[in-house]
């Protein structure tokens, strides 16, 4: 997993570098709407549509720093979708830790699966606009069988 954290950690800073951290930042409410809206598009066209979709980097679930993730709510941790970096999908993921150690997938999954089914989460997490780790926090709900997610830097 380290090994994963730091591709992902130099991934980012190179999207950064690029440019492409120049993304104005998303809201809280904004973060919150958008799994509301990727909630509604799985319901109306299908988990294969849906995660296609989500996985579209030219898509309508791309704005600002905001993108939607998919997991199983089964809890295996696999990602099925991720509007951030796609060589994320397929994989599993539930053993990523965050900059501090903590299991950020772990606590997604589990607020996912909880009866609530949604609220927030709080980590550290590499941001591609400072090039430095922020304090992240993402919004969870679940969709009948799948965990959605988007999350905006503090």
């Amino acid at each position: 997993m380290k090994k994963l954290f730091k591709g992902m950690v130099a991934a980012l800073m190179m999207l950064a570098a690029l440019g492409a951290g120049a993304a104005e930042k998303g809201t809280a409410d904004e973060a919150v709407a958008m799994v509301k809206k990727a909630s509604e598009f799985l319901k109306k066209n299908g988990k294969e549509k849906a995660f296609a979709e989500f996985n579209n980097p030219k898509g309508q679930f791309i704005h600002k720093d905001l993108y939607i993730f998919a997991f199983g709510a089964n809890g295996d941790g696999v990602e099925l979708a991720n509007g951030a970096n796609v060589k994320l999908v397929g994989k599993n993921v539930l053993e990523m830790k965050d900059a501090d150690g903590k299991y950020l997938i772990k606590d997604i999954l589990a607020l996912g699966m909880s009866k609530e089914g949604k609220g927030w989460v709080d980590y550290k997490w590499p941001n591609p606009s400072t090039g430095t780790v922020d304090g992240k926090r993402t919004y969870v709900e679940r969709v009948d069988d799948v965990v959605l997610g988007c999350g905006i830097y503090k």
